[in-house]
Formats: structure tokens, sequence, C-alpha cells
């Protein structure tokens, strides 16, 4: 499996507890060890949306996705 592949499964895994919060994620891209984001729905705007991606979907990713350093989100 490639690593985009991969990165994908894994946010799809993510995406339920997301979507329970009226918000949602997906993927932009892969580059340089970082995975790019989009956030939709209630993350939009929302003052928690910094800590959902660094405490949740970057510390998951590093540890389950060999050469992702991080996590930027994509406006």
């Amino acid at each position: 499996m490639d690593i985009e592949a991969l990165i994908k499964e894994k946010i799809d895994v993510i995406r339920p507890y997301i979507n329970r919060h009226g918000g949602d994620i997906e993927f932009d891209h892969f580059e340089d060890g970082y995975v790019f984001v989009k956030m939709g729905g209630a993350c939009n705007g929302c003052a928690f949306v910094d800590t959902t991606l660094e405490y949740g979907v970057e510390e998951l990713l590093m540890e389950e996705v060999p050469g992702v350093v991080g996590v930027i989100l994509v406006e």
C-alpha cells in the first residue's frame, strides 16, 4: 500500500469522530513528510480546530504512517 492510500485509510478512521461534532476532514495532499488536510463543516472557524489537528489527527498519523512528520491545515 502506498503512503497516500495509508494516510487516506487512517483519515477515514478519524472522520466519524469529527463528524459527530458536525465537522469533516478531507485529505488534500502529502508532501515532504507533511499531510495537508482541509477541515469542513463545524470545524470552519472553530477555536479548537488546531487542537483537533495536533492532538488527534497529527498524533495518529505520525504514530501509524511511516514518514509523516506533521499535519498542515489548508484553507
